[in-house]
Parts: structure tokens; C-alpha cells; sequence
């Protein structure tokens, strides 16, 4: 067995990644891996609070979201896929998958399907659906990050809905905690020396 002294020598039968630490090891790198899913959640959570504010649909919003996460899917898998044919095979699973989910999102927008559904009902339908493609394109590409993506927005949707319902009793605790914060807050109180007295 070889002997490692310095980077300039090197035992063959090692792999690198146990000599060379990874490029994007650290806080830096990790934030840089997460990024683009910390993105599209909050696009995602954004698309639905708009739309139930102005009670408006943002059908090509929605479509962007879409194409969004399958360039992500696609990006994340990119590394991991050894040759062409891998990868042509991974552009055209995720172009389909993700064509079924915008076919899907589009019949939930036709007028007769908006018909029986509420406007914010319609929005929060959408951002599951968006969930469940998501965690589904991460369960077809062994993506931990996609998967857990999928799953933080299907649990933003009863919490967007409960959030709604709840939106005035959480500013009178907010208010209540506020008010005992300030009427408890301990104050500094000014020490007199004897001498001054």
C-alpha cells in the first residue's frame, strides 16, 4: 500500500473523492445544492397566496412552475447519468412526465371543471398536483431533494388553507405575546450611589 506524502502522489487504487474533499463541500456548496429547490417552493407557495388574494388564475404561471422543476429534475440527474443514451433517456422520461402534469393542470383550468371548484380551491388543487409530480419525478430519479421538494409542498397546502382560516386568531396571539412581552419585559433600573444621594 502507497503511502499518500502530498497531493502529488497519489495510490491508483484509492478513489479520488477519498483524497480530493468534494467542490462543493461546505455551508457555501450546500446552499448552492439547495438553492434551486428552496426556489421553486417558495414559487410555488407565492403562486398560491397570489391567487387567493386577487381570487385571479395564473394558468401560465403555473405552466412555468412546471417546466421549471423538470429543467431542475433534469439539471440535478445530469451528473449522474453516465452516457448519451442515459441521458437522452432522462430528458425524454422527465419531457413526459412533466407533459402529463401540464395536460393534468389544464383540464383542472377548463370552465367546467372551474365551475365546481372555488377559486383558491382551484389554486391549492394545482400546488398538490404540482407536489405529487414532484415527489414523483424524485422517487424516478433517487433524489432525496426532489422528493422531499414534492412532500414540502403537499404539506404547504393544508397549512396555506389552515393559515387562511386562522389569520385572525394568529394576529390576536401574536398581539397577545407582544403586549406580555413588553408589559414583562424586565427594564434596567437606575443604581444610585450613596454618595449622589
Amino acid at each position: 500500500m502507497a503511502v499518500l506524502d502530498g497531493p502529488s502522489m497519489r495510490d491508483p487504487t484509492l478513489p479520488q473523492d477519498l483524497i480530493e474533499p468534494p467542490a462543493s463541500s461546505g455551508k457555501g456548496g450546500l446552499l448552492r445544492q439547495a438553492l434551486p429547490f428552496l426556489t421553486v417552493l417558495v414559487l410555488a407557495i407565492f403562486g398560491v397566496a397570489y391567487t387567493n388574494i386577487s381570487g385571479k388564475p395564473l394558468v401560465g404561471y403555473w405552466e412555468f412552475l412546471a417546466v421549471a422543476i423538470g429543467v431542475v429534475c433534469v439539471v440535478n440527474a445530469w451528473p449522474k447519468t453516465e452516457d448519451r443514451r442515459a441521458r437522452v433517456r432522462l430528458i425524454g422520461t422527465q419531457a413526459a412526465h412533466w407533459a402529463t402534469f401540464l395536460i393534468t393542470m389544464n383540464i383542472v383550468l377548463l370552465p367546467g371543471v372551474q365551475k365546481l371548484l372555488p377559486q383558491p380551491g382551484a389554486s391549492l388543487v394545482l400546488l398538490m398536483l404540482l407536489a405529487l409530480a414532484t415527489f414523483l419525478a424524485g422517487v424516478n430519479l433517487l433524489s432525496v431533494q426532489m422528493c422531499f421538494l414534492g412532500l414540502a409542498m403537499a404539506v404547504s397546502v393544508p397549512a396555506i388553507a389552515w393559515l387562511k382560516q386562522a389569520a385572525l386568531f394568529l394576529v390576536l396571539a401574536a398581539s397577545l405575546v407582544i403586549g406580555l412581552a413588553v408589559a414583562f419585559w424586565p427594564r434596567k433600573r437606575v443604581a444610585r450611589s450613596p454618595e449622589t444621594s
